[in-house]
């Protein structure tokens, strides 16, 4: 492992798939992080190359390289695992992992957002270890929060459905006439680090589009939290995700009708209570730019009614890399360990971009 001394506590970190987006993200934040003392970074496609190669970013303060080792090798001796890897890896080799006793295992994929059998195989087809999935926390760190001590295995947030929830949890209280509805776009960076034909610039740039429409898969975790919260088991809060023509961040908007009104700023107080205390979501006077928050673990949220109190809407930011993945992992394992919550993760926006 490469050893950096910031702080008293020694806390050993393995991520496990660190070549991608999401696992640059993760090493940038761990690598500054003061109670992170020693951490190792793996990669199947680019072990022995050194991690400033392929994130350049790091070079600064790293000339350390990619452990060409298996899940279970890197593993062994660290406290934390963060498993950065694409969709179904994480159930294929979670079992090893747990082998080598590690303190918490964090897994950034979507293998084990959804406890719900059914519903899991609504998004993502039957589950190919469910037997595991009851190991692990749904790890939404800033409405869950200090519930998430002592925890040793989180299912880390979609970064849609990061941005989602953050939206739909201070109206989940409002006497709605339907489930609220939500539209989104996302940055290319979202789809990862191998590009595809709808990633490429030219297709891009100056253009937006809409994809998975009445499928996105992180309607399946929204819609399990929205139903735990609220106990409306037969309703699913619909997101339409777009594809913007710029790098990072998500930009949400919900809106809902009420069956009732209610009185004027009611919103607005509700949004208030419901992130009082949390340090990464900020309520802004107006329409939160998404400009404000790229770079940064911090969401911004605004919320407003019509003046007939018979509408609501909510709009959301975040940067999908760090709040919506690696940023919001972190800020889960301080949550898990008992280390202050911000650890790491205060860096502020630059801007302009």
């Amino acid at each position: 492992m490469a050893t950096i001394d910031l702080g008293r506590w020694i806390v050993r970190v393995a991520v496990v798939g660190g070549a991608g987006y999401v696992g640059g993200e993760l090493l940038r934040l761990l690598m500054v992080h003061p109670e992170v003392s020693e951490w190792i970074a793996t990669s199947r496609s680019q072990g022995g190359k050194p991690i400033a190669e392929v994130h350049p970013g790091l070079a600064p303060i790293t000339d350390a390289r990619f452990a060409g080792l298996s899940p279970r090798e890197a593993s062994e001796g660290a406290d934390v695992v963060f498993l950065a890897l694409e969709h179904g890896e994480s159930s294929r080799i979670a079992a090893d992992v747990f082998s080598t006793g590690p303190g918490l295992l964090v897994d950034l994929a979507a293998d084990f957002r959804i406890s719900d059998a059914a519903l899991h195989s609504k998004y993502y087809g039957p589950h190919p270890a469910p037997e595991l999935v009851h190991r692990f926390r749904y790890a939404l760190a800033d409405i869950v929060g200090d519930e998430l001590r002592g925890a040793d295995a989180l299912a880390a947030p979609g970064c849609f459905a990061t941005a989602a929830q953050l939206a739909l949890y201070p109206v989940r209280s409002l006497p709605l006439s339907a489930a609220p509805t939500m539209s989104a776009i996302t940055g290319s960076s979202g789809a990862g680090v191998q590009g595809r034909p709808t990633t490429h610039h030219p297709a891009r740039a100056h253009n937006l589009f809409a994809y998975s429409v009445f499928g996105h898969r992180h309607e399946g975790e929204l819609t399990e939290q929205w139903r735990n919260w609220t106990g409306r088991t037969a309703e699913s809060p619909r997101m339409t995700a777009h594809s913007g023509p710029f790098v990072r961040g998500i930009h949400l908007t919900l809106h809902a009708s009420l069956s009732e009104t209610v009185p004027p700023g009611h919103v607005t107080e509700l949004v208030t209570e419901a992130f009082e205390g949390r340090p990464f979501v900020i309520p802004t006077a107006g329409p939160p730019h998404l400009t404000h928050v790229v770079g940064t673990n911090y969401a911004r949220i605004h919320a407003t009614q019509s003046e007939d109190g018979r509408e609501v809407m909510v709009f959301v930011v975040i940067d999908n890399l760090v709040k919506g993945a690696g940023g919001q992992a972190i800020q889960a394992m301080n949550l898990a360990l008992g280390l202050p919550e911000t650890a790491g993760l205060t860096q502020l926006p630059v801007f302009p971009i």
